[in-house]
């Protein structure tokens, strides 16, 4: 597909952004929640290792930066993970890099539908008067 024909298939932003953006928001949403709950429990026990954990994931961090920068300079019009990995590295890696993508999109929506649920139980409890108790 040449350049020009691809403005005919691009969303709109306000379309796009809700469609494409609640993945991100979502993982780091649930994401952080989770890795919170781990380290709490894990800081308890492990004190000392801490401050070295937390510099290591602020290199990591660091090196994920400047990896984006750069693809996102070089590829400027299209930069998913498929285009560069298949550019760079072959058909293979950028396959596995494609299901790696449809994995996350998978579990993204499981943990979303999974939170829902949790949240609306919740609020289930506390909004319905309940007479039926469980003793485990």
């Amino acid at each position: 597909m040449s350049s020009n024909q691809m403005e005919d298939t691009l969303l709109p932003k306000w379309l796009a952004l809700p469609i494409f953006a609640s993945d991100p928001l979502s993982s780091v949403a649930y994401a952080t929640e989770a890795a919170l709950v781990v380290l709490v429990a894990a800081s308890a026990g492990a004190v000392h290792d801490v401050f070295p954990i937390s510099i290591a994931i602020a290199v990591l961090l660091a090196i994920v930066v400047a990896s984006y920068r750069q693809t996102v300079l070089v590829y400027q019009s299209s930069g998913g993970a498929y285009i560069v990995s298949k550019e760079n590295l072959g058909r293979l890696p950028s396959l596995v890099a494609a299901a790696a993508l449809l994995t996350d999109y998978v579990l993204t929506v499981a943990v979303s539908v999974a939170a829902g649920v949790l949240i609306y139980e919740a609020l289930r409890q506390r909004m319905l008067p309940s007479s039926l108790t469980v003793e485990g």
